[in-house]
């Protein structure tokens, strides 16, 4: 039987050990074959150059390429389209892809020479007149010019109305002023948002416009308001702001409170809601003076709609650190994202543009957003600087995702606690609950904010037929991260030849106040888990341990034939056990599992650049724990 070493070697150096192959080449031959099944039913091949490209042509040859993301988003893609991204070019925003049909994918590609074509979910702020100086050490990010705005200009003639429901009570009355003031008293406030909400109608919006919904307020009972909704008038509700607003504190006293919304669609007759169910505590009263709604074409403001996860400087030589409030900036590095004004404050000794080549601000959405997407391929791309995951979305089925670079994800604010700890997340490639058969293959991943991959759901949902395979993984919180919920089914996933270093070394680690480097990271795991296999996969170095394993469902798991290596003093941590390398002996006879698997310190061809191909000789090097 070939040692799990010698397994490993051939596997990554598919042309003869010591090969220097491309990092690309390192799978061998069986997605090549799966490649020429694809592409010959492809129907039509659309390019796109970011720079000689023009919206405006066809896009169906080099010469009449498309040029921007969003053509490529509207496009009325069939099954079996390809769309070609020229190499070398740089795209900004959110690539969401068409599904094509079973045989007949929808392939995103590329084509012509030079470095993968590079899909950047976050905005510059390079040049110094991006930034302004706010005192303290502080830098700013631009802010709105008050000649800029557009007022509504019947907005104080508009009508509100209040509407409770779920057994919720409230009364409005409309008292004098100029404008007017609306009273809301509380009987009894419900337990949802929406059980008691506070109305008007007849705004006029359009689409990718930056609207600001200004208002006073106070309250006899001090209350968080939770949600001041831009929307559709009636059925289906639909929400209006690619963001929603923060929450916003409400006193005894008066206070002007501005909303800002990034709209989503074009509508003259848009609707204003609060909703106060819920929040509105019993027996108070609670006093709106809607003071005035404005837009204006939103420009570098509404790039900063959403929550800044990341700063990236000098495409990689350093990373900003997140804080939650402007008193905590302090140290040069530290940045805050102000949700209420869009606004981006940065702790810098001069303007942040003078000493930094290229500054850029990562976005808290998917780069790719795939959810509910299926029969779609995905080759040759690289996707960097998103602040929620690289490839993101749940339902998703028969996605191949193929020698994709994905670097520089995660850390945006996911959601904060009751106890007032904001929780970030971002995943490099993630599938969500009711995923199957879905394949990651060849794929390099790097600073990644928590897993590298992974499959992992919410309750009842089913997940299955999952390969990630060949993939290289270094500076991610977690390699490889799975977990399922109650009710849940996992079955048929397999991660394999896979090489990963340095779980926990990345950019995130000191910022994370849940430090938690692991290759393996498997939570809590209540599903019924089938046929799950980690086999002939190379884990080195993390700054916690290679496994962590929260409770136990080995039934349904093999672990085999893999390379395991830990400078650290814990390698494996199982249930409420946990042995050192020297220890490996110990933790297969008490796990059962890793029988034909080794301690060994890999030897690659160049770690200090990342080259982290097997050379000759690591089969012999050291092993231990018999």
């Amino acid at each position: 039987m070939m040692s799990a070493a010698l397994l490993l070697c051939a596997t990554l150096n598919p042309c003869g050990t010591g090969s220097l192959l491309p990092v690309s080449a390192q799978a061998g031959g069986r997605a090549g074959e799966h490649w020429q099944q694809t592409a010959s039913a492809t129907h039509r091949s659309y390019h796109v150059d970011a720079v000689d490209g023009d919206d405006a042509r066809d896009g169906l040859s080099p010469a009449t390429a498309w040029r921007s993301l969003a053509k490529v988003n509207a496009a009325p893609l069939e099954p079996g389209d390809t769309v070609l991204l020229r190499r070398g070019g740089t795209w900004r925003g959110q690539l969401t892809p068409r599904s094509g049909a079973d045989g007949a994918p929808v392939t995103y590609a590329a084509y012509g020479e030079g470095a993968k074509p590079l899909l950047l979910g976050s905005v510059e702020r390079s040049r110094p007149e991006d930034w302004q100086p706010a005192g303290d050490g502080v830098w700013v990010t631009g802010r709105l010019k008050s000649e800029e705005l557009r007022p509504q200009p019947d907005f104080a003639g508009l009508s509100w109305g209040m509407w409770a429901e779920g057994g919720a009570e409230a009364r409005a009355e409309t008292l004098g002023g100029e404008p007017s003031v609306h009273r809301v008293t509380c009987v009894h406030p419900g337990t949802s948002t929406n059980h008691i909400q506070l109305t008007t109608s007849g705004l006029n919006v359009r689409t990718g416009e930056c609207c600001l919904f200004t208002f006073r307020a106070r309250c006899t009972k001090p209350f968080a308001l939770p949600l001041v909704q831009l929307m559709k008038r009636d059925a289906p509700w639909s929400g209006y702001s690619e963001t929603p607003a923060p929450a916003l504190s409400i006193g005894t006293e008066w206070s002007e409170l501005t909303v800002r919304y990034l709209a989503t669609t074009t509508d003259p007759e848009a609707r204003i809601t609060f909703f106060l169910g819920g929040a509105l505590p019993e027996g108070a009263v609670l006093e709106l003076q809607p003071l005035s709604f404005s837009s204006s074409p939103g420009g570098n403001l509404a790039e900063l709609a959403v929550d800044v996860g990341n700063i990236v400087f000098d495409d990689g030589a350093s990373a900003g650190w997140k804080q939650w409030g402007p008193a905590e900036l302090k140290q040069p590095g530290d940045y805050w994202y102000d949700a209420a004004n869009w606004e981006l404050r940065l702790c810098s000794p001069a303007n942040p543009a003078t000493l930094h080549r290229r500054i850029e601000l990562a976005l808290t959405r998917h780069v790719v957003n795939q959810g509910g997407r299926h029969h779609v391929v995905y080759d040759g791309l690289a996707v960097s600087c998103g602040a929620a995951h690289g490839f993101g979305g749940g339902s998703t089925h028969h996605l191949t995702i193929r020698d994709c670079d994905v670097s520089w994800i995660g850390g945006g604010h996911q959601f904060t606690t009751p106890e007032g700890h904001p929780v970030r997340y971002g995943n490099g490639i993630e599938f969500w609950a009711d995923a199957h058969d879905n394949l990651v293959e060849r794929c390099r991943l790097w600073e990644i904010y928590d897993a590298a991959l992974t499959n992992q759901g919410g309750d009842n949902n089913v997940e299955e037929n999952l390969t990630w395979r060949d993939n290289v993984i270094w500076h991610a919180e977690y390699s490889f991260e799975y977990w399922n919920r109650n009710g849940s089914k996992t079955r048929n996933v397999v991660f394999e030849h896979n090489t990963c270093v340095d779980a926990g070394f990345g950019w995130a680690h000191a910022q994370r106040p849940d430090k938690n480097g692991r290759h393996l990271m498997f939570y809590w795991n209540p599903a019924e888990t089938t046929g799950f296999v980690v086999r002939d996969n190379v884990f080195c170095n993390a700054t916690d341990s290679l496994l962590r394993m929260d409770n136990d469902w080995r039934a349904g798991l093999t672990m085999d034939g893999n390379v395991w290596w830990q400078a650290g003093p814990v390698a494996w941590w199982f249930l409420k056990e946990r042995w050192s390398p020297a220890q490996f002996g110990e933790y297969r006879r008490v796990t059962g599992m890793d029988a034909g698997s080794v301690v060994v310190e890999p030897r690659f061809v160049d770690a200090s650049k990342h080259d982290y191909r097997l050379l000759q000789g690591t089969a012999g090097a050291r092993a231990a724990g018999g």
